[in-house]
């Protein structure tokens, strides 16, 4: 069934949350978050020690080695402690052992061995903070860490005694095994029986980003590259630490299809960057040298949030031991960086208009050029860009706003606008894709897999999304989404129409602006800019939720009869239209319960609203309007005056052509009355025969490009 009509042509053709200021830039100046401060998980790996020969290990900055002291031979031999020298210091002065016991010394070959701040190593010691005195802590670096069942000042302690030594460093190693912890075995008495030396090598490896991803457009621009986020991925140690190790990049299989990633080849230009990670490379190794390396790459997302997706994705940097055998290398360290893919979001009519799209049918019989002239000299007055699509673009399907709904993707590093084309395919479908769509202008649709599934309420003049707002509390810094739907109780029953799933399923999947369904089945077109619409105000929450009224129409119409003008008609001056007086309407029963029970739809509404939107009736103003039936339907009676066109302070207003009285339409008059003090200039626009009499009005035929929030959507808690 068709909803809203076209104009008759005979060839007409039936698509993480967030960073904070003050963190570190690129070069780009978009701030870069290193993970390992993000990443909440120790990390920590057992180490075995032996005393037949030296151990030699690669520690990572931050990350934890736990000595495994019990598994090693204990018999007495003679002590090797290679060809190096050696520096290691005691405590000047151990209590006697208990039976069966080790102790710990730490060594440094680099300098001399210098004591922290206090002269201390401070030791936890399950949940009590234990001090060794005269303890030494290496170059600043080696921090030496002991979990004991009791504490104790001895620097001797049974085995078997719940002892877990755990060492770990806070800088990277100068040269190859510069620190070293050895651990002595002693017996009954005082003589040492074995000893057991680790030899520590510490290389720092972190990742640094600003966490957002943006999904970009479906068709490819080298400048899309600009537009991606950018990762670092930092190494730093001693010359020869990583012969030993490979370094690679790697991503979920579950991950991959939602992502690209890639590398720059060495010059820094956009052309030397190349794919290295996605749906068809799950892995990618980087190489690594001495010194500091910062290793640069560029990711892009491939997929919004959605069912089943909640946006986020993950690549891990992973360190991995080189096996001489023909088996895996085992992983010694992996840190990973989770992406949050931005979220694609409305803007509502309190923002600044930027562009404004109508269709024209300049070059048919059924013209709408005098349409177009008005909008045309509004957006001039809102100082607007005018976007006109002819009519070999829209094929007489002139419901631009039923067709897209025009929103914004942002990271740190770029915003830009993104259109999300609706599943109606008219003859519109092809015009955000093919005409919208560009370097700076992303696209998604979201279709039913069987077309049939969609229904008029899937047309996007069924969305729309309210300014910010607080409720109980809650602040919704991004307003909330509007979308209609059939009656709760009703919405399994044939008949009943509702968005499609999947169309709901991506807005839901947003988070940041939650939507809310309000009951809009009981029209015949079944959109919510039938029957409400946001202002700006300057005062109270900023804005004014405007509701289609009869009865405030019904009050106005009686005011007028009695003040005599009963005889005054509707539709004066228009062709084809019978006139209709305010007495016949008042005495009309037919009109009078299409009325009241569009007026009960409305009411049910206005509840909704006010608890989920957290308004007052103080936010909302009436705005007078009649309905008539059509089979078990309503619609707009006149041209519905709260499907506008908000331009700022500029209002496009269908024009009712109500009963005229002292030479003024008095439901322009009324409009104007409420509007006008919110310093709101209302223009009345005759959209009668190109839009009104096809089942549609003024917001249903144009669309609006705005400027996006000012504030960052990360910085919300959803």
């Amino acid at each position: 069934m068709t909803r809203r009509g076209k104009l008759p042509c005979p060839s007409s053709q039936s698509l993480l949350f967030g960073p904070k200021a003050g963190q570190p830039r690129n070069t780009r100046g978009e701030e870069l978050l290193p993970q390992k401060e993000t990443m909440a998980a120790a990390k920590q790996r057992v180490v075995r020690i032996s005393t037949e020969q030296p151990t030699y290990e690669v520690c990572v900055v931050g990350t934890e080695i736990s000595l495994d002291i019990n598994g090693v031979s204990s018999r007495s031999r003679e002590e090797k402690r290679g060809n190096q020298p050696l520096v290691y210091h005691q405590a000047s002065s151990v209590p006697p052992p208990p039976s069966g016991g080790f102790s710990l010394q730490l060594a440094s070959e680099s300098a001399q061995p210098n004591k922290g701040v206090d002269g201390k190593i401070h030791m936890q010691l399950c949940k009590l903070q234990v001090t060794l005195r005269d303890a030494v802590l290496c170059k600043g670096k080696l921090i030496l860490v002991m979990f004991l069942e009791d504490s104790t000042d001895a620097l001797k302690w049974p085995l078997n005694s719940g002892v877990e030594v755990i060492v770990s460093m806070n800088g990277p190693s100068s040269t190859i095994n510069d620190n070293k912890v050895r651990v002595s075995y002693y017996g009954p008495s005082e003589g040492t029986l074995a000893s057991a030396w680790l030899y520590l090598t510490c290389v720092d490896l972190f990742i640094a980003s600003n966490l957002v991803l943006l999904a970009l457009n479906l068709k490819r621009w080298v400048k899309d590259l600009e537009d991606m986020s950018l990762m670092i991925l930092t190494t730093e140690g001693p010359a020869g630490s990583f012969e030993k190790h490979k370094l690679h990049l790697c991503v979920s299989m579950f991950d991959a299809p939602k992502l690209r990633v890639f590398h720059d080849g060495g010059d820094g230009s956009l052309s030397a960057y190349k794919h290295v990670l996605g749906s068809e490379k799950l892995s990618y190794r980087v190489k690594c040298s001495g010194g500091r390396q910062r290793t640069s790459f560029l990711v892009e997302g491939l997929a919004f949030p959605d069912a089943g997706f909640e946006g986020l994705v993950s690549l891990s940097a992973t360190l991995l031991e080189a096996s001489s055998q023909n088996c895996l290398d085992p992983p010694i360290f992996s840190d990973t960086v989770v992406f949050r893919v931005a979220p694609w979001i409305m803007t509502p009519n309190t923002l600044k208009p930027l562009e404004v799209f109508v269709c024209s049918t300049e070059e048919k019989s059924a013209s709408n050029k005098d349409f177009v002239k008005a909008v045309r000299s509004l957006a001039k007055e809102a100082n607007c860009k005018l976007t006109v699509c002819p009519y070999a673009e829209h094929k007489g399907d002139l419901w631009i706003q039923d067709e897209m709904e025009l929103g914004y993707v942002e990271a740190p590093h770029k915003s830009f606008p993104v259109v999300f084309d609706s599943p109606r395919n008219r003859g519109l479908k092809d015009f955000p894709f093919k005409k919208v769509l560009g370097p700076d202008f992303g696209y998604v649709t979201r279709e039913p897999k069987n077309p049939e599934h969609v229904s008029g309420l899937d047309s996007f003049g069924n969305l729309d999304v309210s300014p910010p707002v607080t409720v109980k509390g809650k602040e919704y810094p991004l307003g909330r989404i509007l979308i209609g739907s059939s009656f709760p109780a009703a919405s399994n029953e044939p008949g009943s129409r509702r968005m499609s799933k999947v169309v709901r399923d991506f807005l839901y999947a947003q988070k940041v602006q939650p939507p809310v369904e309000l009951y809009s089945d009981w029209l015949f077109v079944g959109h919510v800019d039938e029957f409400l619409s946001f202002v700006p105000a300057p005062d109270r929450k900023g804005f004014r939720l405007l509701l289609a009224s009869p009865l405030a129409c019904y009050k106005l119409l009686k005011e007028k009869q009695r003040e005599g003008y009963g005889g005054a008609a509707f539709f004066e001056g228009l062709q084809d239209q019978k006139r209709q007086t305010i007495d016949e309407i008042l005495t009309n029963k037919t009109v009078h319960s299409t009325n009241k029970h569009a007026q009960s739809c409305i009411d049910w509404n206005r509840s909704i609203l006010k608890q989920k939107l957290g308004l007052s009736e103080r936010d909302i103003l009436d705005i007078p309007q009649l309905f008539t039936s059509y089979d078990s339907w309503a619609m707009a009676f006149f041209p519905n005056m709260v499907n506008m066109l908000v331009l700022g302070k500029h209002l496009g207003i269908p024009k009712p052509f109500g009963p005229v009285i002292g030479g003024q339409c008095c439901l322009e008059a009324e409009v104007h009355s409420l509007l006008q003090p919110l310093g709101l200039t209302c223009r009345f626009i005759d959209d009668f025969a190109s839009y009104h009499s096809y089942k549609g009005e003024i917001h249903c035929g144009t669309n609006v490009r705005r400027e996006p929030f000012s504030f960052h959507w990360w910085n919300m808690i959803p």
